[in-house]
């Protein structure tokens, strides 16, 4: 494999971009546990020293600088890899397959050498809270390499870029539009943060009384990533029909049952799995947040196809 300078660069850059977002994502997860800097120390000390007993191990800067330069050097390498694999790809389109192999196996050999050699930080460090870290460092460097290489983008991906950009954004519109709604009653209540706080209790712990909730940082965080992933993956089905009615504008009908649908369906969820949320939660709040997120999306979503929509209404 030949790398030139340029690629050499853009790699280097890429993967250190990637480590940051790691590095910053645990500063905000740690520093939401009330210990800054526990997660690189806990990983410092089981790369370079082991560790049996997390507990008994202090956060020190010498183990953060030691962690923080390997983890640098590796996210490099790793940089530089997807670099030449992006830009290979652009003579023989099969590599991306390869790109995605690599980015899959990434995410997969960073677990398990944590399982494998560092288990006891998984006492400390949620399995989740590390995956997502890595997950957000694989957004981070593909984001950057590719707005190096729109072109290239754009032939490897054509069509499917737009759906995936129109998906993620319209979902993040929805999140956002059901967090502000719940932000704002919560706070006119009296109460910032309960709904939030109260389905993540209800979904990672398990809780049946609202009485004996206790508002934490790191619940709300855990319960705003799975809302904004949900979304997401929506809005990219969303998104996906909309392409396919660009073609065939009655199968828009379709699009329409999907969020109707939408509806029915969370306001079920809650009703059948979580009866008890009704009496916390009053049915009307959680109707008028997901109507905010459907109209949000909508919004979005339609004014990028007006033309299939148009032809979707006036048909016969």
């Amino acid at each position: 494999m030949t790398v030139s300078p340029r690629l050499f660069r853009e790699g280097v850059i890429g993967g250190l971009i990637g480590a940051t977002m790691v590095a910053v994502w645990f500063l905000i997860y740690d520093a939401a546990r009330g210990a800054p800097f526990r997660t690189p120390t806990l990983l410092g000390s089981a790369a370079l020293q082991g560790v049996q007993n997390p507990q008994a191990v202090p956060v020190s800067t010498g183990l953060v600088v030691q962690y923080t330069v390997l983890h640098g050097v590796v996210f490099a390498l790793v940089g530089i890899l997807i670099a030449f694999l992006i830009v290979s790809a652009q003579r023989q389109p099969a590599r991306l397959l390869m790109l995605v192999i690599a980015l899959l196996c990434f995410e997969v050999f960073f677990l398990a050498v944590v399982v494998w050699l560092a288990q006891p930080v998984l006492d400390d460090v949620a399995w989740w809270a590390i995956l997502l870290g890595n997950v957000l460092a694989a957004g981070g460097m593909l984001a950057y390499f590719f707005v190096g290489h729109r072109a290239l983008g754009r032939a490897l991906l054509g069509p499917r870029s737009r759906v995936a950009q129109e998906g993620f954004v319209a979902g993040a519109l929805g999140a956002a539009a059901v967090a502000v709604w719940f932000l704002l009653y919560d706070t006119a209540a009296g109460a910032p943060l309960r709904t939030p706080a109260l389905l993540g209790a209800a979904v990672f712990e398990g809780l049946r009384d609202p009485a004996a909730l206790t508002i934490s940082l790191p619940l709300i965080l855990k319960y705003t990533l799975v809302h904004g992933a949900a979304f997401v993956v929506f809005g990219w089905l969303a998104a996906g029909l909309l392409a396919l009615g660009d073609r065939e504008p009655r199968l828009l009908y379709a699009f329409v049952m999907l969020f109707v649908c939408f509806e029915v369906f969370c306001f079920a969820m809650i009703a059948v799995l979580f009866q008890w949320l009704l009496e916390a939660l009053a049915w009307w709040t959680i109707l008028a947040a997901n109507l905010l997120a459907a109209l949000a999306m909508l919004g979005y979503l339609l004014r990028k196809h007006r033309v299939a929509w148009r032809a979707f209404l006036s048909a016969p």
